[in-house]
């Protein structure tokens, strides 16, 4: 069980560092588990001059699953776009063929009131949405920006999906489906865009192979809409790249904090990337103040996705419930009347609960 620690930029190395001491614990109490580390995105252009050097890419393609905190940070905004940060991220994800992300939008109940939402309509939020992360307008040609031959400058996409890449999602977010409460919506905007319209087919194609799961779709706009007005309605959501990206971060912030939600990003075999849903916050970088626990989550999904550990990854998962429900908070997620822990801190608090 190869997993590779990449802890990035910004609040990355911290929050990392709580969840490898978990990962050790793990390993301690008898977890096969081999850990390497290697740099990852500004860290990685700063060591060897790329985002996503050829060390970090061996060790990568070796490895069984991937650690990672966060990429970016202000000081690499006037780079080259190929050798920005975020650059190293897309190019991982790409390489390895990591086409399924999964983020899960959990309530927990201690944090209802950290919502913005009125408790009554989030308490017990449990959604999963399932995102295609290495097709669609992010990664289609053509692109850019010309002149035309009026002489105006335009900027230019390519919104594309191949058959293949939409089956192979849909085979997952029904999987997933399958493991839960057997209901899946899809989204698109199948009214206006050709290539949501060939998503819906393909996706009703695939539904005769799973009679068990009621499938829905919604447009983009109204599932926008309804995530905030009745988000329980759902359970399990799939959608291409872009609407993903906008609405699982939607879903993120009705669980009150960002820093509380993990992701997996899987290839055909299971084999993932996992990171916080958050990014590398360089404001609060070296203040010892980030919230680890998206990232500890994270190491549960990988226990539960790439090495099937179920027992492992409700252990991190309870340790974590036990923890909030011990009243212990990042500032993040600190309300009056809850003790204000740090980085460290709530790392020890796990690690207590385990």
């Amino acid at each position: 069980m190869k997993v590779l620690v990449l802890p990035g930029d910004g609040i990355g190395p911290e929050i990392v560092a709580q969840a490898v001491r978990v990962l050790e614990k793990l390993q301690a109490d008898g977890l096969p588990l081999e850990l390497q580390h290697a740099p990852l995105g500004g860290a990685a252009y700063d060591q060897y001059g790329s985002p996503y050097p050829e060390f970090t890419q061996k060790l990568a393609r070796e490895a069984d699953a991937i650690l990672l905190g966060a990429v970016g940070g202000p000081q690499y905004d006037t780079l080259d776009r190929p050798l920005r940060p975020e650059r190293g991220l897309l190019a991982i994800r790409k390489d390895l063929n990591l086409f399924g992300n999964l983020r899960p939008a959990i309530l927990y109940p201690e944090l209802a009131g950290a919502s913005s939402l009125k408790p009554e309509v989030v308490s017990g939020l449990d959604i999963m949405i399932v995102r295609e992360l290495t097709g669609d307008i992010y990664f289609g040609q053509p692109r850019g920006i010309r002149t035309n031959e009026a002489g105006e400058r335009e900027g230019f996409n390519t919104m594309l999906y191949s058959e293949s890449e939409v089956r192979r999602i849909a085979h997952v977010a029904f999987g997933i489906a399958m493991k839960r409460n057997k209901k899946l919506c899809s989204v698109d905007k199948a009214n206006v865009l050709e290539c949501t319209e060939f998503w819906k087919e393909i996706m009703i194609d695939v539904a005769k192979e799973y009679p068990e799961v009621e499938l829905s779709h919604m447009y983009v706009d109204n599932a926008a809409m309804q995530l905030v007005r009745a988000p329980k309605q759902f359970d399990v959501i799939v959608t291409g790249n872009i609407f993903g990206d906008i609405l699982s971060d939607e879903a993120s912030m009705l669980t009150g904090s960002i820093g509380m939600l993990p992701s997996a990003s899987l290839d055909q075999n299971n084999k993932g990337l996992y990171e916080p849903c958050h990014g590398s916050a360089p404001d609060i970088a070296g203040k010892n103040v980030a919230n680890p626990l998206a990232t500890i989550l994270s190491v549960a999904m990988m226990l539960r996705y790439s090495f099937a550990q179920e027992d492992a990854a409700q252990r991190v998962e309870n340790a974590v419930k036990k923890v909030l429900a011990q009243g212990y908070r990042t500032a993040d997620i600190y309300e009056p009347g809850t003790q204000k822990v740090s980085t460290t801190g709530m790392g020890d608090a796990v690690l207590a609960a385990l």
